[in-house]
């Protein structure tokens, strides 16, 4: 498969800042090799600095989206299947609309389902599937290139586990299909009734069960281990047409025996497989 590896290194603004040092870890620990040696035709863009020069958190997270919409747009029309890592999850906002992608799988151990008027924090990328959804910030997010908000039914949350009050009272009244990894057959499968026709796969990173793997500063119990969580995804991708990925979240910080760059390798190799045999 000829893929594109769209590289977003931002955190809450700040440019190779925490987990914005992600992308840059994952390429340095061989992913380009593991995808090449499979056989794949990879090629590596980044988007580097855009937006605010202040690094104001809202607009630079928004103009990481913009650029990232045009990379992966790119990516679609030369042919190339576009993988984004990226440092924070709202970065998928722009994948989707550079994918003209009609569904989304959100694997996190966050709900990512705040607003402006919910968040007790301000963080931005708390709002970040809200935003995706249509849900919030949606004068930004219109702004990015052929961006559409995702219809909630047809979105599948894996293993969200932290959960702040109003996400949960939230969820109870939207047809958002929450699953764990075991049950992955069903939530496809309401996709597939919902139209689902392009699919987004976002992989927060930290939705592992940190006993297994930490990938960032936060820490839930519970959660798959990095097989569970492989097993699921390629489950999902065999069900319904997934057009493009993103890995967020991985701070290499807490990430002292660098677990995780051959573990996200193994995880998008055989997820590419999967596609390709679909």
């Amino acid at each position: 498969m000829k893929i594109s590896i769209i590289l977003a290194s931002y955190d809450s603004g700040h440019y190779h800042g925490g987990m914005g040092q992600g992308p840059d870890a994952l390429i340095s620990g061989g992913l380009v090799d593991a995808l090449t040696m499979a056989g794949h035709d990879v090629t590596v863009e980044d988007i580097g600095r855009v937006g605010d020069i202040q690094e104001r958190e809202i607009a630079t997270g928004f103009a990481v989206c913009n650029a990232v919409a045009t990379e992966v747009r790119l990516a679609r029309d030369a042919g190339r299947f576009p993988i984004v890592l990226a440092g924070n999850c709202l970065t998928s906002a722009g994948a989707v609309a550079g994918e003209d992608a009609d569904a989304i799988i959100w694997a996190d151990q966050h709900g990512d389902l705040n607003t402006p008027e919910t968040s007790a924090y301000g963080f931005l990328d708390g709002m970040a599937l809200a935003t995706v959804l249509g849900l919030c910030w949606r004068p930004m997010a219109s702004a990015i290139p052929g961006f559409r908000p995702i219809d909630p039914s047809r979105c599948v949350l894996v293993n969200a586990r932290d959960l702040d009050p109003d996400e949960k009272r939230l969820l109870e009244t939207l047809p958002i299909v929450r699953t764990e990894c075991a049950g992955v057959a069903q939530a496809t499968e309401r996709l597939k009734i919902a139209g689902a026709k392009r699919v987004h796969m976002h992989l927060d990173m930290d939705v592992h069960d940190p006993r297994e793997l930490q990938a960032n500063r936060y820490i839930t119990s519970g959660g798959p281990s990095p097989e569970q969580l492989r097993d699921a995804t390629c489950a999902m991708a065999l069900a319904v047409p997934v057009v493009g990925i993103t890995v967020s979240a991985y701070d290499p910080a807490f990430d002292a025996q660098a677990d995780v760059p051959p573990l996200v390798g193994q995880l998008l190799n055989d997820l590419i497989a999967t596609i390709e045999g679909r």
